[in-house]
């Protein structure tokens, strides 16, 4: 048989057009962004399968096998990561001491989380008292008071896309009796809403797009732990006095200098912040004007730029944060009347 060129298709041809049609189709589903955790929860796989044979006539014919059509099931797979790079220094006693974590979501559809903490897990020497945890609703990836959500178990549960993050801070008040250089730690967990448990465990129909819902590798249930490390400095202030007489000796007589040294050291871990030192002028001595240093370098007398003044009756000198392990000496001078 010998087809016209009106326009009509032979049977053969029409069965491979159609075959492309669905080539098509398919090939555009398989367009979609590649994810991490793999095709996305809810895509239909369809796919068809063709028989050519031979006609009696020597032409090609082909059929179609039936279309199958599988939906991808959503795999539920969730991480937490702590995100501070050392142990957070914080005060013993202090509050709203924060550690940084980071929830991703590992699966490959969209999912929400319920998040919860551990402050007692041991494997540390104090147990923090977790206040919060706050969603960083801005995605700056810093803690802003105010703006930042207060994250409430049922109320707002993060729900995230395949391969979000978000940044999830924990704010905790540190113990009073917590030791210098002493570690605290806080677990964060994160679990799909969905379901958890071991892997390979299928929740039916409960998947994006109505398929089911398999727990992956990680359990669905996500857990990284924080930790905190107390710095406590403390300063011994030591005052000591050589005096100088008209004479050459050191007897404490009327015209005598007294050169006083004042010596301030931080000791333990971390700083001590805004350290400063006043002595009044003892009576029955006057100032020597110009006498004030600092670490042997001169101070003027003036509330100017440098660290030292004289009031008329007291030396002060600032002395900024100082670091723990370290000694600011002061020194300056008065005469006995």
């Amino acid at each position: 048989m010998r087809y016209q060129a009106t326009g009509a298709k032979s049977p053969a041809f029409r069965k491979n057009a159609a075959l492309a049609a669905v080539t098509a189709v398919s090939a555009g589903i398989f367009a979609s962004p590649a994810l991490a955790a793999g095709t996305p929860a809810g895509t239909n796989i369809t796919n068809v399968a063709t028989a050519t044979y031979e006609l009696p006539n020597g032409d090609e014919a082909s059929v179609d096998s039936n279309i199958v059509t599988l939906m991808v099931d959503e795999l539920l797979d969730v991480s937490v990561a702590w995100g501070d790079p050392s142990d957070v220094s914080a005060s013993a006693g202090a509050a709203g001491q924060r550690l940084k974590f980071t929830v991703t979501n590992g699966g490959n559809g969209t999912e929400s989380f319920a998040l919860a903490t551990v402050g007692n897990g041991g494997g540390d020497d104090f147990d923090p008292i977790v206040t919060s945890i706050v969603l960083d609703t801005n995605g700056n990836g810093a803690y802003d008071a105010g703006i930042d959500t207060v994250y409430s178990s049922g109320s707002n549960d993060p729900e995230l896309d395949p391969d979000e993050s978000i940044t999830v801070f924990v704010l905790s008040t540190i113990p009073a009796g917590a030791g210098d250089g002493h570690r605290g730690r806080v677990d964060l967990t994160a679990v799909a809403k969905t379901g958890s448990g071991a892997p390979g465990l299928s929740f039916a129909g409960q998947g994006q797009g109505g398929g089911n819902a398999v727990v992956g590798a990680t359990g669905a249930d996500g857990e990284d732990d924080g930790y905190y490390r107390v710095a406590k400095a403390s300063v011994a202030f030591v005052k000591s006095a050589a005096i100088a007489d008209a004479f050459g000796g050191t007897a404490a007589a009327p015209g005598s200098t007294i050169t006083y040294t004042l010596a301030a050291t931080v000791s333990g871990t971390g700083s001590l912040a805004n350290l400063k030192v006043s002595d009044v002028v003892p009576a029955g001595t006057t100032y020597k004007a110009g006498s004030l240093t600092l670490e042997g370098g001169a101070l003027t007398d003036s509330a100017d730029a440098d660290a030292g003044s004289f009031t008329g009756t007291a030396i002060n000198v600032g002395l900024g944060t100082v670091a723990a392990g370290t000694t600011r000496t002061i020194t300056f001078q008065v005469r006995i009347d």
